[in-house]
C-alpha cells in the first residue's frame, strides 16, 4: 500500500500540470501576444502547437512504452515536460516560445500515452474502477480549476509564470515516480514507418477539419481530408499484418472493445460541442457576461468530479454498459434542456442543468475506461491506453469542428443547434454503450456476419452451416 500511494501520487502530478497546462495557456493568450509582439492570430499556435504535437505522437509513444516500459516512457515525459515549461518561462519571442511548447507538448504526449495504462498495473483488478475513478476525479478538477490558478496567478505575476508553477510539481511527480511499477517489455522493434505515416494521417485530418471549421469546404480542405483518408488506408492495411500494430486496429476486432471505443468517441464529441458552444449561447443568446458564463460553466466539471470516485467503485460492481448508458443517457437530457433554455433564465437554472451534464459525464468516464482497459489481455495495455487517448482528442478535435461549422452557417443560432447536436452524440454513445448488455450471439453478430460474407467468396458457406 505505501508504494502504491507514491505511485498514484506520481500519475496524479503528472495529469494535474498536463491538464492545466492545456486550460491555462488559452488564459494568457492575450497578455502573451502583447508582452512578445506578436499578432493574436500568432499567438494561438501557443496552444495549437501543443495540441497537435500530443496528438500526433501519442500512439507512437504508447508502442514505445510497450517496449521499453511505460515506466520510463512516464518519467521521460515528466521531465521533458518538466525542462519545456522552464523554457517557456524564459521564452523572449514568440518563436521561442512556441518552440518550447512543441517540446512541452511532446513531454505531454509521454505523460498522457501510459496514464491510464500505468493505473492498471498500480491498482489489482478488483480495485481498477475505483483507481480510475480517482484518475478521472484529478483530471477533472485540474480543468476546473484550470482558468481560477491562470486568474489567480496573473492577478500577481506576469504570463511566464503560468508555466515556471509547473518546475515544482513535475520535481515531485519526477521524485515520487521511482514507486512506479516496472512492466515486462515486449521485444518487437519500433515501427518507425508507422509511426511516421500515423503523425501525418492524423495531422492532416486535424488540420482539414480546423479548416473546415473556419473555412469551410475548398480545394486544401478536401486535400487534406482526402490525403488524410488514403494515407489512413495504407496505416491500417499495414498495421493489420503487424503482431503489435502501433495502431492497434486488430484490438477493434473485439466487440466490446469496439464498442467501448465508439461509446468513447461519441461523449467526447458532445463534450466538446457543449464547451466551445456553451460560451457563445450564454453571452450571445442569453446575454450574461464573462465572468457570469465562467461561474455558470463551473458546475459542470465540479459534478464530474464528484461523480467520477463514485463511478469508479461502481464499475467494479456493475456493467460498464448500464453504467454508461445511465450517464449518456443523462448528459443528453441535460444537453437537450440547456437548449431549450428561455430568452431570460434564471442561473439556477443553468446551474442544475449544467450540473446534470457533468454527472452523467462522470458516471460514463470512468467505468467505460475500465471496461476498456480489461477487454485487452495485459501484454496489450499499452494499445488499449493509446486507444483511450485517441479517442478522446479524436472526439475534442471533431466537436470542435462541428461548432465551427454550425456558427459559420447559423451565426449565434449556430450555438444552440451544437447543444442539440451534442444531445443527439450522447444518445449515439448511449446505444452503443447499451449494446454491450446484449446477450453474447447479438453482440458477436457484426463479427459473425464479416465472417460468413468472407467465408462465402472462398466457397465454404456449406462448411459454416455444418
Amino acid at each position: 500500500m505505501p508504494r502504491r500511494l507514491w505511485a498514484v501520487l506520481a500519475v496524479s502530478l503528472g495529469a494535474v500540470v498536463a491538464v492545466l497546462d492545456g486550460a491555462i495557456a488559452n488564459v494568457a493568450l492575450p497578455s502573451i501576444a502583447r508582452d512578445l509582439g506578436a499578432s493574436p492570430a500568432a499567438s494561438v499556435w501557443v496552444v495549437n502547437a501543443y495540441q497537435l504535437v500530443v496528438t500526433v505522437t501519442l500512439l507512437s509513444l504508447t508502442s514505445l512504452g510497450d517496449i521499453v516500459g511505460y515506466r520510463r516512457v512516464y518519467r521521460a515525459g515528466l521531465l521533458l515536460f518538466t525542462l519545456a515549461s522552464g523554457a517557456c518561462a524564459l521564452a523572449g519571442s514568440m518563436p521561442e516560445l512556441v518552440v518550447a511548447r512543441v517540446v512541452q507538448g511532446l513531454g505531454a504526449a509521454g505523460i498522457m500515452a501510459v496514464n491510464v495504462v500505468l493505473v492498471r498495473f498500480i491498482y489489482p483488478q478488483a480495485l481498477l474502477g475505483r483507481g480510475l475513478g480517482y484518475n478521472a476525479l484529478v483530471v477533472a478538477g485540474s480543468a476546473a480549476l484550470g482558468p481560477t490558478v491562470a486568474s489567480a496567478i496573473l492577478a500577481v505575476a506576469g504570463w511566464p509564470w503560468l508555466f515556471a508553477v509547473n518546475l515544482p510539481i513535475g520535481l515531485v511527480g519526477l521524485w515520487a515516480a521511482r514507486a512506479l511499477p516496472a512492466t515486462q517489455p515486449s521485444r518487437h522493434p519500433f515501427d518507425v514507418a508507422g509511426a511516421l505515416l500515423n503523425a501525418a494521417v492524423f495531422c492532416l485530418l486535424i488540420t482539414g477539419l480546423d479548416g473546415l471549421g473556419h473555412g469551410g469546404w475548398h480545394g486544401r480542405v478536401a486535400a487534406e481530408l482526402a490525403g488524410a483518408a488514403v494515407l489512413g488506408v495504407v496505416l491500417v492495411r499495414g498495421q493489420l499484418r503487424r503482431p503489435m500494430p502501433l495502431l492497434p486496429v486488430d484490438l477493434l476486432r473485439r466487440p466490446l472493445f469496439a464498442l467501448a471505443i465508439a461509446t468513447s468517441a461519441c461523449a467526447f464529441v458532445a463534450q466538446m460541442l457543449a464547451f466551445v458552444s456553451l460560451p457563445f449561447h450564454l453571452q450571445g443568446a442569453l446575454g450574461r457576461s464573462q465572468v457570469e458564463t465562467g461561474l455558470l460553466m463551473t458546475p459542470w466539471p465540479l459534478a464530474v468530479a464528484v461523480a467520477a470516485p463514485v463511478a469508479g467503485r461502481l464499475a467494479d460492481r456493475y456493467p460498464a454498459g448500464l453504467l454508461g448508458i445511465t450517464g449518456l443517457s443523462l448528459l443528453a437530457a441535460g444537453l437537450g434542456l440547456l437548449a431549450g433554455l428561455p430568452a431570460h433564465p434564471a442561473a439556477a437554472a443553468i446551474v442544475w442543468r449544467m450540473a446534470l451534464c457533468g454527472l452523467g459525464f462522470g458516471l460514463f468516464q470512468s467505468p467505460n475506461n475500465r471496461a476498456i482497459m480489461t477487454a485487452v489481455p495485459r501484454e496489450r495495455s499499452g494499445g488499449a491506453g493509446g486507444m483511450v487517448g485517441m479517442a478522446r482528442l479524436f472526439g475534442q478535435t471533431t466537436g470542435a469542428a462541428l461548432v465551427a461549422v454550425l456558427l459559420g452557417r447559423l451565426g449565434l443560432a449556430g450555438s444552440r443547434s451544437a447543444l442539440v447536436w451534442g444531445a443527439g452524440f450522447a444518445l449515439a454513445g448511449a446505444l452503443a454503450s447499451g449494446l454491450r448488455l446484449a446477450p453474447r450471439r447479438w453482440s458477436d453478430l457484426p463479427q459473425r456476419f464479416s465472417f460468413w460474407r468472407l467465408s462465402c467468396k472462398k466457397g465454404l458457406c456449406k462448411e459454416n452451416e455444418k
